[in-house]
């Protein structure tokens, strides 16, 4: 396994290189900073499913390479192995037994990185950068879904260089999600489209979007019986859409929530809006978490519809979030996410990510 770099001492960053903290809010929420992290801007991070010991984490970055880290109870994150892309890596995800990492990059393949052996081979190919990668786990088959900018979902078994099915998207895949038997896929043009996986995947329904902005992420969400009911969807004007799937009372039980956005809340003062980058959903609660260009990440219950926390203001924008399989960590990434082109991009500023404790703060209210 190759170490990435050499690993700072562990803590929580308090002090700074040049003596005076008083400046320095990279980490206001004084949350546990990951060493080694990547050297450029961080577009995903996924968290090992519950069949491994342990907890890992895994970061793509624009700087090509993927990490994996081992997060230990304590809260020191030890280096394991990293690989690499020839573009940026746009998202990552694990297979359900944990011994494979499925990573997928600018350079227009997804990967399979099996962890055991450290060796990583190219599984998937597209016209175009592939932006979205999901593992699918059905009693009757297993594949990997990439959805990509050349406006196709293509379906992998990983064994064989031609996909098992291709689907034609109205645009390109902009963000997806998938928990089985449900996938939901937002495009550009503000295009939305779940799938219904059971048997072979199929179109299930096109929605016309709840949001009049350009789509940044999506989140499914479960119902009480544990079967998605549902999903969230993030787009660029600050705001947040939560969709159920066949509500009882469409126009009542959907709604849209505004949120990462600053100043002229309720003055004739312009508000600044931020895009919202990350939605995650928190695996024994239900609750949310959402990360935005603002550089706050806040939680959300949704069934009760109200904000649980915001957390103070990081230097960068959080460009990505995800819970660990019992929802006890809460990972967000700090780094820039281009939301202010590039006259605002400074190559000396570090990319973090950061690990909070989350098993108190995404309770919801009524449940002490």
């Amino acid at each position: 396994m190759s170490l990435f770099g050499t690993t700072s001492g562990f803590g929580s960053g308090g002090t700074s290189m040049f003596g005076s903290t008083t400046t320095d809010n990279h980490n206001p929420m004084k949350d546990i900073e990951v060493t080694s992290s990547p050297d450029d801007s961080i577009g995903c991070l996924s968290f090992s499913p519950p069949t491994l010991p342990g907890n890992f984490l895994i970061a793509g970055s624009w700087a090509n390479d993927v990490r994996c880290w081992e997060v230990q109870d304590s809260g020191q994150t030890i280096p394991k192995a990293q690989q690499m892309h020839t573009g940026p890596v746009l998202d990552v995800c694990w297979s359900d037994d944990g011994s494979k990492v499925f990573t997928a990059s600018c350079d227009k393949t997804a990967k399979m990185w099996d962890l055991n052996s450290n060796q990583a081979i190219q599984i998937a190919q597209h016209d175009a950068p592939v932006k979205t990668i999901h593992w699918i786990k059905a009693p009757n088959y297993s594949c990997v879904m990439t959805g990509s900018w050349d406006k196709t979902l293509k379906f992998w078994d990983t064994r064989s260089s031609n996909p098992m099915m291709v689907l034609q998207l109205p645009e390109r895949c902009y963000c997806a999600d998938v928990i089985y038997p449900m996938a939901v896929v937002a495009t550009a043009e503000r295009g939305l489209i779940v799938y219904q996986l059971e048997n072979q995947p199929s179109e299930f329904r096109r929605i016309e979007s709840p949001l009049k902005h350009q789509h940044r992420c999506v989140a499914i969400f479960k119902d009480k019986q544990n079967k998605p009911t549902g999903f969230a969807l993030g787009s660029i004007e600050g705001r947040v859409a939560i969709h159920y799937i066949n509500p009882p009372n469409p126009a009542k039980d959907n709604f849209t929530f505004k949120c990462h956005r600053s100043n002229g809340t309720n003055t004739s003062a312009p508000q600044d809006i931020y895009a919202v980058n990350g939605i995650a959903f928190h695996p024994v609660h239900g609750t949310l978490a959402t990360v935005g260009s603002d550089g706050r990440f806040s939680f959300w219950d949704k069934d009760a519809r109200t904000k649980l926390k915001t957390s103070e203001q990081l230097d960068q924008p959080i460009s990505a979030c995800c819970f660990n399989h019992n929802g006890n960590i809460f990972a967000y990434a700090s780094s820039y996410d281009w939301s202010k082109g590039h006259e605002f991009y400074n190559p000396q500023k570090k990319n973090y990510i950061f690990l909070r404790n989350a098993a108190e703060e995404l309770k919801p209210r009524n449940k002490k």
